[in-house]
């Protein structure tokens, strides 16, 4: 999926320059937060990806300004993997995992909001919704304005996706 040159005339960038900026604060993120200074990136441009088995999405919606989404999805092993990193102990239930990858998605959606608004005041964030199970699908209805971006460690990869209203 790509964005509209709508959109993107009125976030005065270009497509792939908003790509740069939505790696550059995952990969951040994950430096900081869980010391995943590894992680790769995978291809630039991906469909984002809708149906989920045993995994963990964690999403923050947008408001004002632009309205979207932002959306973490992460396979469960991995999700607790990230978990135990980022809160330095071995053993987590699933809701410090809810918690962690709550606020792993809050963090990229507040750093990719001031990429969108440099003041940011124009932007709000929704409180952290977390979905996981066996198998789930999660369904944007009507918008064909999104990102997405893959990054893998040594043995799983995980979606990043930002999503904008039309």
């Amino acid at each position: 999926m790509s964005l509209s040159p709508e959109l993107l005339k009125s976030l005065n960038c270009t497509e792939e320059s908003l790509f740069n900026k939505l790696k550059s604060d995952v990969k951040e993120i994950f430096t900081t937060m869980v010391g995943l200074d590894d992680l790769m990136h995978l291809p630039v441009r991906i469909d984002p990806v809708t149906e989920f088995k045993d995994c963990i999405s964690s999403m923050v919606g947008l408001g004002g300004k632009y309205s979207g989404l932002v959306s973490l999805h992460m396979p469960t092993d991995l999700a607790i993997e990230t978990t135990v990193k980022m809160l330095g102990i071995r053993s987590v239930t699933m809701e410090d995992v809810s918690d962690a990858l709550g606020e792993i998605a809050n963090m990229i959606a507040g750093s990719f909001k001031t990429q969108l608004s440099p003041s940011s005041f124009d932007l709000h964030l929704s409180i952290p919704s977390v979905v996981y199970g066996k198998e789930y699908v999660v369904s944007l209805c009507n918008n064909t304005n999104q990102i997405a971006v893959r990054f893998a460690t040594d043995e799983e990869w995980f979606m990043v996706a930002v999503a904008f209203e039309q």
